[in-house]
């Protein structure tokens, strides 16, 4: 008899550890971004979605934060991507309803409490706490976020900047131009 679990993936020793919470990782925002994650966990529970996933993120990022939209090559281009986003709810992303975004970019951590994060937006907001820990700031903003999502070529928030025809490589090239002036 063969056995089921596939090669590889052989039960062993296995170590969980707790996954940040909520409130760990909203302790760490601004309160502009603290807002986007309020907005991104209500299109969630709206669409029905189990977790928050990086298009919920990148779209509550669009339609609140002006630095983060004014990182995009154009108005345009920022409108199509929101228009992807919208259709995330009536067609393009149904097939994302209830699954979880994994990108498998990072390791994944059995959390013991759930978070209400899909993994790869744990990740971005982990990024993003870990940028403004590096420029001396207590607090993320919109634009340590958006340099979360696009760091993950995987996820779902890079998906929908791809169909919009965004070129990701450059506009983390915008977004880190972005934040340097703001050090200054």
């Amino acid at each position: 008899m063969h056995s089921r679990t596939p090669s590889g993936a052989e039960p062993g020793p296995t170590r969980e550890e707790p996954g940040p919470t909520r409130e760990e990782l909203d302790s760490g925002l601004t309160a502009e971004l603290a807002s986007v994650v309020s907005g991104a966990r209500r299109r969630a529970v709206r669409d029905g979605d189990r977790q928050i996933d990086t298009a919920h993120l990148l779209h509550s990022l669009l339609e609140t934060d002006p630095e983060v939209r004014a990182a995009f090559e154009s108005g345009a281009q920022a409108v199509r991507v929101l228009g992807y986003l919208v259709q995330r709810s009536i067609g393009y992303g149904l097939q994302w309803q209830g699954a979880v975004e994994d990108s498998g970019a990072v390791p994944v951590v059995t959390p013991v409490r759930e978070t209400g994060w899909s993994p790869s937006a744990t990740t971005a907001m982990e990024v993003a706490l870990e940028r403004a820990e590096r420029r001396g700031e207590p607090r993320a903003l919109g634009m340590d976020l958006l340099a979360g999502l696009v760091a993950d070529p995987e996820c779902r928030a890079v998906e929908v900047l791809a169909r919009a025809r965004v070129d990701v490589p450059a506009l983390l090239t915008r977004i880190e131009a972005g934040c340097r002036q703001n050090a200054q």
